[in-house]
């Protein structure tokens, strides 16, 4: 199988990540295709987030929710001042909003809001250990009504009832082929709550089970 080593500046120091080279082809017809604000991608060793807009991605390691990115927000203070040194505004109608307008101060698109809006991803890079549970990957439909922990043992719960009804039966091995039917209706139930709960904003819902085995 063809492989590809990518050598990526993270935190002040050099990270060599062994990558699938089809997965990442993929992956990036995938983003030429669809205006995606998000990609995930998981290697035997790490973790990728891309991010580029006010999704956001949470990794459940042991107990802990651990946000693997941080929303463009408008209000966020760095994204403020970047949008200000431009020339920009943020506005408070509704929400912060670039120039009264877009909630959000990163996105793929918006021409008519450049050089306020930007593109550029910012990319988080973290190693895999044994004790990681899952990984949610979802837009603010989500985390507008919900905090990263409850997210997060709400999806682990879902996952461990979903084996104890039905087994391993139609599960995959962990090898990023097929969908695992526990992950799917961990996503469903983290999207018919946060409907149930209010959310006035698009809801789009990936979770991704970390561990091989479920008992």
């Amino acid at each position: 199988m063809t492989r590809l080593v990518v050598l990526m500046q993270v935190v002040g120091e050099t990270t060599i990540v062994d990558l699938n080279l089809s997965l990442i082809l993929n992956l990036l017809l995938l983003r030429l295709l669809a205006p995606l604000q998000w990609l995930p991608f998981l290697s035997q060793t790490h973790i990728i987030i891309a991010n580029c807009g006010d999704s956001r991605a949470v990794l459940y390691r042991g107990k802990e929710a651990l946000p693997l990115s941080i929303d463009h927000k408008p209000n966020r203070e760095d994204e403020r001042e970047r949008i200000e040194a431009a020339g920009g505004r943020v506005i408070h109608w509704k929400g912060y909003r670039v120039l009264g307008v877009l909630a959000m101060s990163r996105s793929i698109g918006d021409r008519y809001l450049k050089p306020w809006i930007i593109p550029d991803p910012e990319v988080t890079i973290m190693r895999r250990e044994k004790n990681d549970e899952l990984l949610i990957v979802a837009c603010d439909g989500l985390w507008d009504v919900m905090t990263n922990e409850e997210a997060c043992d709400v999806a682990r719960k879902r996952i461990l009832l979903w084996h104890k009804k039905y087994g391993n039966n139609g599960t995959t091995t962990g090898q990023g082929e097929g969908v695992d039917p526990a992950a799917q209706s961990a996503a469903e139930y983290l999207s018919k709550l946060a409907l149930h709960r209010g959310s006035d904003d698009n809801i789009s819902i990936i979770v991704i089970d970390l561990k091989p085995q479920r008992k």
